[in-house]
């Protein structure tokens, strides 16, 4: 079982039979740093070479929420300055002709009467009180006619005509 002791460097609580403390790197006994631990770690895990694009990238991801207040600040910014030359612009931009009166235009009392509309034609299809004839006349060019609709009586109706 192992016993708990401090490092003489750092005074952290770390295992007696450790050779190196954890969080300071160095001799838990004596205290100094005799281990340059940076310098192993870039030994043993070569770092990659980085190019100028992945590092704006990285540092995008590492401040995300700065880049995305940035980000709508320049769109507001934008939107404002459209605005602003909008603005302007129609304040220069002046027509001569004259000015409508709005009465003219919102005046219902003054208007013209509108023409009547047109009564609807009569309609006149053989109908005969069942819509089944009606399909008959909406068709697709080439499309055959359907079957006539069975009479009013039901299939005894017609079993009883044919014997």
């Amino acid at each position: 079982m192992s016993s708990n002791g401090n490092c003489a460097a750092c005074g952290r609580a770390i295992d007696t039979s450790a050779k190196l403390c954890p969080y300071c790197g160095a001799d838990p006994i004596s205290g100094e740093k005799g281990v340059d631990t940076q310098a192993i770690l870039q030994e043993v895990f070569h770092p990659r070479e980085i190019s100028t694009s992945e590092s704006v990238l990285e540092f995008a991801r590492q401040r995300q929420g700065i880049v995305i207040a940035g980000s709508l600040l320049v769109a507001f910014l934008v939107l404002a300055g459209f605005h602003q030359y909008v603005t302007m612009r129609n304040a220069n931009a002046v027509t001569d002709a004259p000015a409508v009166p709005l009465s003219e235009i919102t005046d219902l009392a003054n208007q013209q009467k509108p023409a009547a509309a047109a009564p609807m034609p009569e309609l006149d299809f053989p109908f005969e009180g069942r819509p089944q004839t009606m399909r008959t006349f909406i068709m697709e060019r080439g499309a055959l006619a359907p079957a006539p609709p069975p009479p009013p009586g039901g299939a005894a109706a017609a079993s009883a005509a044919v014997g």
